[in-house]
């Protein structure tokens, strides 16, 4: 679980421009340091108006997510963002935008149907309730949407209890690459038996949760199921959700080498 204070709760920003000036502020926004903008409050709710909401069919109904256009999208490979325990937030949806101004169609994908928590008591009340096999469809389903999108290639990224999620669409609906920060790594020999695609994950040495004997464990579990060269670890001297921006265990210069990193791995598999 992600211990630490919630991302900042859905909101509005206050800006009040005409369309062509807000046009233009969105455009510099765009242009700004990620980390810049999540640092700011303001400019964290302008840049998660930046998208739009989409809906498709899902398992047993509609399921929507935050969508975040390049300039050019008929090229663009997918990056389906999941969120943390603390569901689809302003957070979450900026970086989604960030990766929108790197050339990535990206849909930060929304499992808790809407809710958003404000605390830790509602954050765990939200992942209690998740069904597991209902979220493993919707994330089938999002899979399947972005293999008609651009260039037809996807991929996966998660934080925390969205980095599980990651681990597990790539388990279940085999995207081009997943990326898997301090998630729960949680798979039999059997199932990583049929795996194909190229993990990276980022861990905290500082984590107790998501720590060294789990990842060991599960990379011991990959090599004997024939799959060790498949993921990709670093380790920072960081705890856990050290990337998320609006909590204490925030570590600025390990989540931009993180984020760089990611940014170097989604490339190789996305646009080579």
């Amino acid at each position: 679980m992600c211990e630490i204070q919630p991302c900042i709760p859905e909101g509005k920003s206050n800006l009040k421009a005409e369309p062509e000036a807000r046009r233009q502020f969105l455009k510099g926004l765009a242009s700004l340091p990620i980390a810049y903008v999540l640092a700011d409050v303001q400019l964290l709710h302008a840049a998660a108006e930046m998208g739009k909401k989409l809906t498709i069919d899902g398992p047993g109904g509609p399921v929507s997510g935050h969508l975040a256009m390049p300039e050019s999208p008929d090229n663009a490979p997918v990056v389906l963002l999941i969120h943390e325990w603390w569901g689809l937030n302003d957070n979450i949806k900026s970086m989604a935008n960030d990766l929108a101004a790197q050339g990535y169609i990206a849909l930060a994908v929304d499992l808790y149907d809407g809710e958003v928590a404000s605390d830790r008591d509602g954050a765990m009340k939200l992942v209690r309730a998740v069904d597991a096999q209902r979220s493993s469809d919707i994330m089938d389903a999002w899979v399947r949407w972005a293999r008609t999108q651009g260039n037809g290639k996807v991929a996966s990224l998660g934080w925390c209890f969205g980095g599980a999620w990651s681990l597990q669409t790539a388990l279940k609906s085999a995207p081009d690459a997943s990326v898997i920060y301090y998630g729960r790594l949680d798979a039999s020999v059997d199932r990583l038996a049929n795996l194909n695609t190229p993990m990276l994950g980022h861990f905290g040495t500082l984590d107790r949760g998501i720590n060294a004997d789990m990842v060991g464990g599960f990379q011991r579990m990959l090599d004997e199921a024939g799959k060790g060269d498949l993921l990709t670890t670093h380790w920072y001297t960081a705890n856990h959700a050290f990337a998320n921006p609006t909590g204490a265990r925030y570590d600025e210069d390990d989540a931009a080498l993180a984020w760089t990193r990611t940014l170097t791995f989604l490339a190789k598999h996305l646009k080579g």
